[in-house]
């Protein structure tokens, strides 16, 4: 993840602004519920980040059309970094929480366009459980998907 964290006072979402217009930004697309701009901290060229207009803080906060929106907007830009930049490999990369190394609280996706050794490093310790302790896993989630709340919107 980036080495970058929000500096902004609270109540004074950096995102917010940015979508508002207060601060400036390279912005490459908008629609009614997502802006795309180009990350400041630029990985690799074309790196974009994807963000709901609304401040949402993250994932766990976004509408059903707010998500479903966020993916579309992702999904188009990266076929224009694919056709602009030719890149072997794209990654989509959302953090929530600071645990999950988010570094501005407002939701937003990276769009990032890969190269071999662009320093880029993904990696953790693969756990490996038992199938058992797999299907115990996936018994709560079911669980928890009929939860009120969790049901599919339409």
């Amino acid at each position: 993840m980036p080495n970058f964290i929000d500096p902004t006072p609270p109540g004074q979402c950096i995102f917010c602004r940015l979508v508002a217009g207060e601060i400036p930004a390279a912005r490459v697309f908008e629609d009614e519920l997502t802006l795309a701009f180009m990350d400041l901290g630029q990985v690799n060229p074309g790196h974009v980040l994807v963000t709901v207009k609304r401040h949402a803080a993250t994932l766990l906060d976004l509408t059903p059309d707010e998500a479903a929106a966020a993916m579309r907007t992702a999904q188009r830009l990266a076929l224009a970094i694919k056709q602009s930049f030719d890149p072997p490999g794209i990654t989509l990369l959302q953090a929530n929480g600071k645990e999950g190394e988010q570094t501005v609280f407002h939701f937003h996706l990276h769009v990032v366009p890969r190269h071999a050794d662009d320093g880029i490093a993904f990696t953790w310790p693969r756990k490996d459980p038992p199938r058992e302790q797999l299907e115990e896993y996936a018994t709560r989630l079911r669980a928890a998907l009929l939860l009120p709340g969790l049901e599919p919107q339409q």
